[in-house]
């Protein structure tokens, strides 16, 4: 193996580009500010797809494609969402490109090609969807409109960081009509949990469910709704938003339904997304200085065997590996035999430690003979000796610990990392201090929000769902306060 990464404790950064290089996730690309992921990480990204896809078509969402590129005209139509995504926007303004007649070899843009209308390339599809929405619905029976696409968008980015902040990333964005404000809001608050439930279930990281305030909020909402997970660092990341749009879209793009008693009325909204952000906080929220630390349900092999081999024994060993690779796969789990000749044992602890696979075996004949298997599980690093007898059984009940335990250990790091608050002196010293999530009262205001976010780079991630209501003093103006809110850094 190469080097070793760079420790956590040293150089947090740089420990994560390095992790997500070497571990064959993504690398940078020769488009300044865009990402390759590599077929491992994408694997990672297709298991979490499929996993969140199913819990869409549970909850009775359709998949549908919309056009990548958006007409000018259409996009400026909800004012505050294009005013909120202007400054990110890639634009298509020539349709063709010609030779260049002054540099023998080249080409340059034609002139003569210019578009009539610009065309936005997408930041978030709202009105390419919404403009095509307005065709779709006339009736309450055409109601509930249920619709999500797996896409790729772009947010025009200089300071960029792979999976976290890229110009172009995948994700999915659901965009739904209803009848009514109360059908549309409890349409958000679903998502909101079926968000929280895939965190916590399947990426083994424990969120924060809140709503954003005003000065947070996504550009043409009414609410925005969102998950909320703690890296090791002591950074926030929002790992999920749902958006209660309100009439908002349906009222820019006059998308009008008659009802039961032959009135005619605008459609409520919501949308509601995640991305290949999640990539960045499976890596964060979990590895450690050996490499990546991947929660079984989403990793892309979940145990890797190790031949332990004599010269010429290989194949005859290989032979004798088969019954427990093939039990394997028939319990549903994911199994890679490293075969390789080329490679030492060790080399391939190393590697398959660096990949974050949850269990590892490593057998040898004189292991068959005894009938046991050396296992190694890479959340704690133990090793223990299994009875061969059992093996599918233990490593499938293995599995489901080093799920568990990799969640309760973020979990037991999320409650050493929150902290309740009294004063702005306190509320700064913990900041400089352990980090995380600072629990503190402020007086609701946008200006006092702004000012703690330029004297300590500390945002509201959000006033949680499950935080009570508690009479207090804002720490920066001493004006009366109503609840905490959840402050942190953030990505």
């Amino acid at each position: 193996m190469s080097k070793q990464l760079p420790k956590r404790s040293e150089d947090y950064s740089l420990w994560y580009n390095e992790l997500v290089k070497r571990a064959g996730l993504a690398e940078n690309s020769a488009v300044r500010g865009c990402m390759v992921i590599k077929p491992y990480g994408y694997a990672i990204w297709e298991k979490m797809q499929r996993t969140l896809d199913d819990m869409f078509k549970r909850t009775g969402h359709q998949n549908a494609y919309f056009p990548l590129f958006v007409p000018k005209s259409l996009f400026e139509a909800e004012e505050k969402n294009a005013e909120g995504f202007a400054k990110e926007c890639a634009v298509v303004t020539h349709y063709r490109l010609q030779t260049d007649p002054d540099n023998a070899g080249k080409l340059r843009v034609d002139p003569n090609a210019k578009l009539e209308e610009e065309l936005v390339v997408r930041p978030t599809s709202e009105a390419i969807i919404w403009s095509t929405y307005k065709g779709w619905i006339q009736s309450y029976r055409d109601l509930p409109l249920l619709i999500n696409q797996w896409a790729n968008v772009v947010r025009w980015e200089m300071r960029t960081r792979l999976f976290l902040r890229t110009a172009e990333f995948l994700w999915q964005e659901g965009h739904t009509a209803h009848a009514t404000d109360a059908e549309a809001l409890a349409e958000t608050r679903q998502m909101l949990d079926v968000y929280a439930e895939f965190a916590e279930e399947h990426l083994a990281l424990p969120v924060v469910k809140g709503v954003k305030t005003e000065n947070e909020r996504f550009a043409g909402a009414v609410e925005t709704y969102c998950i909320e997970g703690l890296m090791q660092d002591g950074k926030a990341l929002q790992a999920g938003t749902s958006h209660f749009l309100g009439q908002n879209f349906a009222k820019a793009f006059d998308v009008k339904f008659q009802t039961k008693d032959g009135g005619l009325e605008h459609v409520w909204g919501t949308s509601w997304g995640v991305s290949t952000r999640l990539m960045g906080a499976l890596v964060m929220a979990h590895s450690d200085d050996e490499g990546l630390v991947l929660p079984p349900k989403l990793a892309p092999i979940q145990v890797v065997i190790v031949p332990i081999y004599k010269t010429g024994q290989l194949d005859e060993l290989l032979e004798r590996i088969r019954p427990i690779q093939m039990g394997l796969i028939a319990r549903g789990i994911s199994v890679k035999v490293d075969d390789r000749d080329t490679e030492r044992p060790g080399f391939k602890f190393a590697e398959w430690e660096l990949k974050g696979v949850p269990v590892r075996l490593a057998v040898g004949a004189r292991d068959l003979d005894s009938g046991t298997v050396e296992v190694a599980r890479r959340d704690t690093k133990e090793k223990m000796n299994l009875p061969l007898a059992d093996i599918v059984n233990s490593i499938d009940q293995l599995l489901q610990d080093i799920q568990q335990n990799i969640y309760r250990k973020a979990l037991r790091f999320r409650e050493e990392h929150t902290t309740r608050v009294e004063s702005y002196e306190e509320f700064k010293q913990v900041l400089d201090g352990k980090g995380g999530f600072v629990l503190a009262h402020y007086d609701g205001t946008s200006e006092t929000e702004e000012r703690i976010k330029e004297e300590t780079k500390a945002t509201i991630r959000c006033l949680a769902l499950a935080e009570p209501a508690e009479e207090g003093v804002c720490i920066v103006t001493g004006k009366p306060s109503t609840r905490r809110a959840h402050f942190a850094r953030a990505y």
